[in-house]
């Protein structure tokens, strides 16, 4: 490789007639020679220049941390495609290959087309040489180049619910998703496990016919985690899947009784008991009630639930907020209802337990 040029062996697949696709392996330091991220912007004149979406500091280090493990892999390739000062010249390889050779005379020619944030961190990397699967095209002109970006980009993510469904099968996975995995963990137990409160009710990716959203139960269970019951069994999937099964479970066994008729054979749509609104805001309400009760079993928590019996209204008449009242169905899973709920919840239970201490 000169300094003016730099070539690769490339495997080039038959795919389209009109755009030539090939694949090969590079070190990071070389890709930034011959590839640039060019991010979408304004000119002085208005004109729309480049087409990458900003770096997303966080993203790129929770890759970088994880690539810089011993046993990191990056199976996915990073995208780049080449607007001239690149061609394909024949190989004495096997029948498929190629050489491509780039001129860098004037700079990195290419531009990555998908895989930005995987490639900064790629080059954040210290002391340690990793290769990576390149995958590139030839383009002609800039409007085929741009292009090829949309129709990279715009491919059907996986659903984010399988996904989270699938984390607690993976283990050494990033800060982030661990506490997701571990809520995911404890839903499927509570989902699949005989005995639990919540067994079947959870809709899923595998258990469509379930009422209660897994991502507003995952939720519930992070909360608790980070700063509630559930705090005291954090990264120990041992005592969650012990403990933490028991305690979410009795707590809803605990709601199915107090308020059963809000329960029992509703959907979200006629009850907010079953909605996400209700869901969340009594997650809020299990761990005050566990912090200041010791509330654990389901009569413990029935004690501190029945407190706000005739003051609610989960399927029917109003909810008399301090500065409005609302029609039951009125509320939606958003973030200022769910905290206009919890707050009242909270503070029912707070007056409550305030007056029968003074009655004592």
């Amino acid at each position: 490789m000169s300094e003016t040029h730099l070539s690769f062996d490339v495997l080039v697949p038959a795919q389209s007639r009109n755009l030539t696709v090939f694949t090969f392996v590079a070190k990071a330091a070389d890709i930034v020679r011959i590839v640039r991220i060019e991010r979408a912007g304004r000119a002085a004149d208005g004109m729309l220049q480049g087409f990458q979406r900003p770096q997303i500091a966080a993203h790129i280090r929770e890759i970088r941390d994880y690539l810089e493990k011993p046993n990191a892999i990056l199976p996915n390739p990073i995208v780049v495609a080449f607007l001239g000062k690149a061609a394909l010249e024949p190989s004495r390889e096997a029948s498929g290959s190629r050489r491509l050779k780039i001129d860098i005379t004037e700079g990195p020619p290419g531009w990555i087309v998908d895989g930005q944030q995987r490639f900064t961190a790629l080059s954040e990397l210290c002391g340690r040489e990793f290769e990576v699967l390149v995958s590139g095209f030839l383009c002609e002109t800039e409007e085929e180049l741009q292009k090829q970006f949309i129709l990279i980009n715009n491919t059907r993510p996986l659903p984010k619910a399988l996904i989270y469904e699938l984390l607690p099968q993976v283990a050494d996975l990033p800060l982030r998703m661990s506490s997701r995995s571990q809520a995911a963990l404890l839903t499927e137990a509570l989902n699949y496990r005989a005995g639990s409160a919540l067994k079947g009710l959870i809709k899923q990716q595998t258990n469509p016919k379930g009422v209660i959203r897994d991502t507003v139960l995952q939720r519930v269970i992070m909360n608790s985690l980070s700063d509630g019951a559930l705090r005291l069994y954090a990264g120990d999937d041992a005592l969650l899947l012990s403990k933490g099964v028991e305690l979410i479970s009795e707590y809803w066994h605990a709601v199915q009784a107090v308020f059963v008729s809000d329960w029992d054979g509703k959907t979200p749509k006629d009850s907010r008991l079953i909605h996400g609104t209700g869901i969340i805001a009594l997650g809020y309400v299990m761990d005050y009630l566990n912090a200041v009760t010791g509330a654990e079993t389901r009569d413990e928590f029935a004690r501190g639930l029945r407190l706000l019996k005739g003051k609610t209204a989960w399927s029917s008449g109003e909810w008399n907020f301090r500065d409005e009242r609302r029609r039951w169905n009125g509320l939606q899973n958003v973030p200022a209802d769910v905290r206009q709920l919890s707050f009242y919840l909270l503070d029912v239970i707070k007056a409550a337990l305030a007056a029968q201490e003074r009655a004592a």
